[in-house]
């Protein structure tokens, strides 16, 4: 049985991020593996621009009344929308930009989390249409916020994939990357090993 995991990388650093670090060192152990297949989708260098009205307006058009621009702006979100739903496993390396993601990244969400082809709305609310799937976020910070106020990065990551059905979600944190080379070292170490575990579980 082949396990398919899409990566997610968002780090403005390119090979000097330590997020992206991260990644390779899953990328790496996850490609060693039998039967697990990766893609990668890095949304720096294949940035996406913020959304705005045309392409809303796209999505919110009947399918056969758009025009070409707008099956065009369609066209993006979808093509992000089915490399997502060919996954089995979503894996998120993000840094902490001022206590946020990255706006490479938000951009990226806001394709995907899209009414009525990955949540729908009902009485009760929304309810995901991604069921099944799981997520791995890989979190590199300079200093130590897990588990305080804040980190409002890990529940606003936790909500937008919750929306569309994702709920099972384990976060690695590297932290303290900023703090001095023992810690940094200390921390990516403990980091490595817990993304070993994870692959492990494949």
């Amino acid at each position: 049985m082949t396990t398919r995991a899409l990566l997610i990388t968002s780090s403005v650093l390119g090979e000097n991020g330590q997020s992206n670090a991260l990644a390779s060192h899953f990328e790496t152990r996850a490609a060693a593996r039998d039967g697990v297949e990766i893609t990668t989708r890095n949304v720096v260098t294949n940035a996406l621009p913020h959304l705005d009205i045309a392409e809303l307006g796209a999505w919110q058009t009947p399918v056969d009344e758009r025009n070409e621009e707008q099956k065009a702006l369609v066209l993006r979100s979808d093509e992000l929308i089915a490399e997502l739903s060919a996954s089995d496993v979503l894996v998120i390396a993000v840094p902490m930009y001022n206590l946020g993601i990255p706006s490479q990244l938000k951009a990226w969400f806001d394709r995907v989390l899209r009414a009525g082809e990955t949540f729908r709305y009902t009485e009760n609310g929304p309810q995901g249409l991604l069921e099944g799937k799981r997520a791995l976020i890989l979190a590199a910070r300079g200093g130590m916020y897990a588990g305080t106020e804040l980190d409002s990065q890990t529940p606003h990551l936790k909500s937008m994939l919750g929306l569309i059905g994702i709920k099972d979600v384990d976060v690695v944190y590297a932290e303290g990357l900023n703090m001095g080379d023992a810690t940094r070292g200390a921390a990516l170490k403990e980091a490595f090993q817990a993304i070993d575990q994870q692959v492990d579980a494949l």
